[in-house]
């Protein structure tokens, strides 16, 4: 069943293709639909975002469970149920004409559905099979998420532009249904299973593993990893950075609109995000082999918050080039956000239980990330401006990061 091809490079690829599904169909197809719906339906737009919200929101109960099961049985059940899920739900959002239909969706769609093949699972599969190559191996596995900011923005507006966004629902369950079953197929639990070891080596004396962190050989359970300091400074630092990330994501389009461009350059600057966020995988990759992640991750949301800036500044100008730069810069920095976060938390903690960890993890971040959005919406509802909103977003990666940079790899003692 396994080729001479280390097989660790198969799950790389099952992630950039579950890490792009999930993207579109729970972040980057949003802005897409806000306008259109809100105008249709006659809603207010807190009240279209709270439905993503909600998902992300209903995800963070499962991840707890979620984790556990990836631990144990691996990614593969969970990826199929996943999909299945995803496509019944999306089908039918694009029939539904009532609000609190519309929120009970997302919350089934968030609780059992793309959440099970999210970047929180692919990404923790990814990391049981690699500890040496783990960089390169999860700056490739998160070029989905590039893709997914990339392609799908403007694919999916040429078809709500033109067919309306039911049409646009109903595209994103049969995408899922192609894409994503056949790829849970192929996932496996660890490569200790099919006697393999982590990167392909052949045992522990190889001196390619000389470099391997202490916690390969000491992995902290769940209980111990939270009665750690850096449990929490990484919990908090990446939930600020995941909430400042996805508010920009989730409002690109209206704010371009309200800044006054066009909606079609709102969809192009998405795209522009997608690739610079595609474009820096390589950089993040080579960094990463040579320098702590924890300082890379100052670097990258530096870069993010300075892009934008950049978008706050372009509006009162009228100048779309400075717009796009920000774009590209924030995304260029986003770009970062799986292999350095992932990286640390396996680095810290080890291979063994790294989705029980990271699962207990999930409600704080999702949590963040479910209110962000719909307080920047809310303030802008307020305000008739999305500019307080961006501001606090820089506020928030620039606080994140900090609090990552603060945190170190736990001794034995600590735990």
């Amino acid at each position: 069943m396994l080729s001479r091809l280390y097989y660790g490079w198969w799950i790389v690829l099952g992630a950039i293709l579950c890490n792009f599904a999930f993207l579109s169909v729970s972040q980057s197809s949003i802005g897409v639909f806000t306008l259109p719906m809100v105008d249709d339906l006659g809603w207010k737009v807190w009240q279209f975002t709270l439905g993503p919200s909600i998902a992300i929101g209903t995800g963070a109960f499962s991840s707890i469970v979620v984790g556990s099961i990836l631990d144990q049985r691996g990614p593969k059940p969970l990826i199929f149920i996943g999909a299945s899920m995803s496509a019944v739900c999306l089908v039918l959002l694009g029939i539904q004409s009532s609000l609190m239909v519309y929120l009970f969706l997302y919350l089934i769609a968030g609780f059992v559905g793309w959440n099970l093949f999210s970047p929180f699972v692919v990404n923790s599969a990814v990391n049981k099979w690699f500890v040496r190559k783990r960089g390169w191996a999860l700056a490739l596995g998160s070029s989905g998420i590039s893709l997914g900011s990339l392609v799908t923005p403007l694919i999916l507006t040429g078809i709500v532009d033109n067919s309306g966004w039911r049409t646009g629902y109903f595209s994103l369950g049969v995408f899922i249904l192609i894409l994503i079953i056949p790829v849970s197929f192929f996932m496996r639990r660890t490569p200790e299973d099919h006697g393999l070891l982590p990167d392909g080596i052949d045992d522990y004396d190889d001196p390619s593993s000389l470099d391997i962190p202490e916690s390969e050989f000491r992995p902290l359970n769940r209980s111990e990893a939270i009665n750690t300091s850096s449990f929490w400074f990484l919990a908090f630092g990446f939930t600020l950075i995941a909430a400042g990330l996805a508010c920009v994501l989730i409002h690109a389009i209206p704010f371009s609109q309200e800044s006054g461009f066009a909606r079609t350059v709102g969809a192009i600057g998405i795209s522009v995000n997608g690739l610079a966020n595609l474009s820096s995988k390589p950089v993040w990759g080579f960094a990463m082999q040579r320098f702590h992640p924890k300082f890379l991750v100052m670097v990258a949301y530096s870069i993010s918050s300075i892009g934008v800036s950049l978008m706050l500044l372009s509006g009162p100008i009228s100048l779309i080039p400075m717009l796009l730069a920000g774009f590209f810069l924030y995304g260029f920095g986003f770009g970062g956000t799986i292999p350095l976060s992932e990286s640390l938390w396996a680095r810290y903690f080890g291979r063994a239980h790294i989705g029980s960890i990271r699962g207990i993890t999930q409600p704080i971040r999702i949590l963040g990330t479910a209110v962000a959005p719909v307080l920047v919406g809310l303030l802008f509802d307020i305000t008739d401006t999305y500019r307080p909103g961006f501001v606090l977003v820089i506020g928030a990666l620039l606080l994140g990061a900090i609090l990552v940079f603060l945190s170190r790899e736990p001794q034995m003692n600590e735990s």
